[in-house]
């Protein structure tokens, strides 16, 4: 017992525990009306308790108000919440303390083990922790009266940590609000209501777009030559769009943009020396990120054509979250070596690149365009899709270019103040996790309450318990043999 603190004890769940695994019922037992018993599933673990939203009417296992539940199975493995009377679906475990067992005192040692316990399940394609796995986790045993004096401190701790937490959310929910608002308000032409009131552009929307076009066939031609026929650009249907502030224009997206294309279908793999690919995870919100990289081992052939280039963007056309589908990256300067990227991106070429693909980029992610791309997005066996023919329809809101350059100066200042705040938020709340985390360790290092030297020692009680489940175990095989003994 050396190190423990004055009247603990070691010991194993499997020790202070008994263990109920669940088992699903009939799929045709089940119903969302309230007819039955509740019936409790990984998917309905909530903060604390479960949430309440289905029955059953054929009930296999059962946990009480007073267990601890868990997950036993697949990606929440080792989550926790507190019992409630209900029944438990296969992927559930109620862990039920023996008598002079604080639930919650066993919730709360539990819950910073949560990620080994899922580190250390076991399984093919979903981790499973076993009863077995259960009954040998190691836990620190308090006096029984030190137990509740141990839960009530840390709650009232956890209480304040919990209000100060839910404040900085509220706080990151009110940025993110800020930020779409600031996003609207530029491709409105809000931002710079102002400055068009004292500014008046030496080319307006309408010039930049004619400029653009005569440079967009004009680039074709020198590239084709007359051997292939140009195709116009599709205009967009303005009969539903909003009116646009004074020197705007409405332009399609297929009209600003000279090239635009899918990516390479060719495996990569993180094996280094062939062709980097771009993916998902290097489409970050508004510029790339190069620091999770993949390569194709095929030869590529990268000319000026395909590979990237400064003022490209990049644009997600498929993924299982729709809220990543249409996000955009450009590429802000030049690349180390020529990259390609992955066939669930897009790649859009603009034919001025000053500052209209940034222009591009923020009307992707303001709320009107998330809401257009959303409206779009094809759904298939869980993903979500929007075509490069479909994105190419997009009605773009198109400013004097002197207009956008003020409207991303502008845009570029609030947002770096809106990140650096958002940035001190989620430090807060990462100091605040850690500080959860001291809190359960000095809970049951000993340190959180003093130690009574008339509290009865958990040793005392460990002995006990040993005792009355040596005594139920002679009753039950008594009970066992009369049984055989009569038939």
């Amino acid at each position: 017992m050396s190190g423990l603190p004055c009247g603990w004890a070691r010991a194993t769940l499997g020790e202070i525990a008994t263990f109920e695994m669940g088992q699903a019922p009939a799929g045709s037992a089940s119903n969302f009306d309230g007819i039955g018993t509740i019936f409790v599933k990984a998917g309905e673990f909530g903060a604390l308790y479960p949430v309440i939203r289905e029955w059953t009417t054929e009930p296999k296992k059962f946990a009480r108000d007073g267990d601890v539940l868990i997950c036993v199975v697949g990606a929440t493995s080792g989550k926790l919440n507190l019992g409630i009377d209900c029944a438990i679906g296969r992927s559930v475990a109620a862990i039920r303390p023996i008598s002079g067992i604080s639930q919650k005192s066993i919730y709360y040692q539990l819950l910073p083990r949560v990620e080994l316990l899922r580190a250390n399940s076991t399984g093919s394609a979903q981790g499973v922790i076993s009863q077995a796995d259960l009954a040998k986790l190691d836990v620190l045993l308090p006096p029984r009266i030190e137990q509740t004096r141990i839960v009530e401190k840390l709650e009232s701790l956890l209480a304040d940590l919990d209000a100060g937490v839910a404040e900085l959310k509220a706080a990151q929910r009110k940025l993110a609000r800020y930020r779409q608002s600031l996003l609207k308000a530029a491709v409105e032409g809000a931002l710079t209501a102002e400055w068009r009131e004292a500014n008046v552009p030496q080319e307006t929307g309408a010039q930049l777009l004619q400029r653009i076009l005569r440079e967009r066939r004009a680039r074709f031609e020198q590239k084709h030559g007359p051997k292939k026929k140009y195709k116009e650009p599709a205009t967009p249907d303005t009969s539903q769009l909003p009116a646009l502030p004074e020197g705007w224009v409405w332009a399609s997206l297929d009209q600003i943009v000279t090239e635009s294309s899918y990516g390479t279908s060719e495996k990569c793999g993180y094996e280094a020396g062939g062709t980097p690919v771009l993916r998902i995870p290097n489409v970050g919100s508004g510029t790339l990120d190069l620091r999770d990289m993949k390569f194709s081992q095929a030869a590529l052939q990268l000319d000026d054509d395909n590979a990237l280039a400064v003022g490209d963007v990049l644009v997600i056309r498929t993924n299982g979250s729709i809220g990543l589908v249409g996000r955009a990256a450009v590429v802000t300067k030049p690349l180390p070596a020529p990259h390609y990227f992955a066939s669930y991106l897009l790649r859009l070429r603009c034919v001025e690149v000053t500052c209209t693909h940034i222009w591009i980029q923020t009307l992707l992610c303001s709320p009107a365009g998330r809401s257009w791309l959303e409206q779009r997005a094809a759904s298939s066996a869980g993903q979500h899709n929007v075509s490069l023919s479909t994105l190419l329809t997009m009605a773009i809101p198109l400013p004097p270019l002197a207009e956008q350059h003020q409207i991303l100066t502008q845009l570029d200042t609030a947002l770096s103040a809106c990140k650096a705040q958002e940035n001190a938020v989620t430090h807060a709340l990462k100091q605040a996790a850690a500080q959860r985390r001291n809190l359960l360790r000095a809970a049951f290092a000993g340190e959180l309450v003093p130690q009574d030297p008339a509290d009865e020692p958990a040793s005392v009680l460990l002995a006990r318990i040993c005792a009355k489940r040596v005594q139920e175990g002679k009753a039950v095989r008594k009970s066992i043999k009369r049984s055989g003994a009569s038939t």
